[in-house]
């Protein structure tokens, strides 16, 4: 690599920092914490998610009493109302895989979302895909109302298509 593309590349770095103002914005002092967003990709706020996910002791399952089947059956359903939530706005979710982390508050309503599109996703603007999430967190409460706030982390695909075979 050339001495001028090297510069050109930083240039180009530093236009980009600045028009989007991230350059300007002040990081955060030492114990200030930083408000996070309802909605947010995986490793954009690592120590507030790790704090976070140490805080929401409890999980899915254990919150279900261990029924695996009970935990997946709440886990699809969440999947296929925002699968319907999509349909109904009008936002083509079709060929999104994600990996996503929910965290509930006891009421079932969701604190927040944190998730990474997989590899072999279909390309979708984060940002669209992040205020979808955010307007769906305003439109639904999860139908599981507990004592503790508790949380999980699982892989989304959509459409969602769950073929379940049934033992007799």
């Amino acid at each position: 690599m050339t001495r001028l593309s090297k510069y050109l590349g930083l240039m180009a770095v530093a236009v980009l920092l600045f028009s989007t103002g991230l350059w300007a914005q002040p990081a955060p002092s030492q114990g200030q914490k930083t408000q996070l967003p309802k909605v947010f990709l995986i490793g954009e706020f690592s120590q507030e998610f790790e704090e976070m996910s140490v805080s929401y002791r409890s999980n899915l399952l254990s919150v279900t009493d261990f029924d695996m089947e009970a935990a997946y059956d709440k886990w699809v359903s969440m999947l296929q109302e925002m699968e319907a939530y999509a349909e109904q706005i009008n936002f083509d979710i079709k060929g999104v895989k994600l990996w996503v982390k929910v965290f509930w508050e006891p009421d079932g309503s969701i604190k927040h979302i944190a998730y990474y599109l997989k590899p072999k996703s279909r390309n979708i603007d984060t940002e669209e895909l992040t205020a979808f999430f955010s307007s769906f967190i305003n439109n639904y409460r999860f139908p599981l109302v507990t004592s503790k706030r508790y949380t999980h982390y699982g892989s989304a695909a959509f459409p969602t298509q769950p073929k379940r075979l049934k033992q007799n």
